[in-house]
């Protein structure tokens, strides 16, 4: 059963950046294309970044767009994702999932492996 674990949320200032990692165990995520997905307080949850299986294609939200790049590292079995010129827009909890779609997709029912989630405040 894959499994994926999420980190490296925190509370940063506007303009600043972080990088967060999505670490998997269980099985090789070589054959998954990974997404990123945030979901802010009463608001849905949004794919933000997808990446496909092998390093492929990758895939940007508009408002991400030139500020985050997502890549991934077999070796490691992890999935990054690095957010710079962060806004105070981009808080809410970012997630991480795994889908054995083998086409780009932000539909959340294309995802059958989720982690847990990490939060990212943006605030002064």
């Amino acid at each position: 059963q894959l499994q994926l674990v999420e980190s490296g949320g925190d509370l940063v200032q506007p303009g600043g950046s972080l990088r967060l990692s999505c670490t998997a165990s269980g099985h090789t995520l070589d054959y998954y294309g990974m997404g990123w997905f945030r979901q802010a307080p009463g608001k849905e949850r949004e794919g933000v970044s997808y990446i496909s299986h092998q390093g492929g294609p990758t895939y940007y939200e508009d408002s991400v767009k030139g500020r985050f790049a997502i890549s991934r590292d077999s070796a490691k079995n992890t999935v990054y994702l690095q957010m710079n010129s962060l806004k105070p827009e981009d808080t809410a909890v970012y997630y991480c999932a795994a889908s054995d779609r083998f086409y780009y997709t932000t539909s959340i029912y294309d995802y059958a492996y989720w982690g847990q989630g990490t939060q990212v405040t943006v605030s002064s």
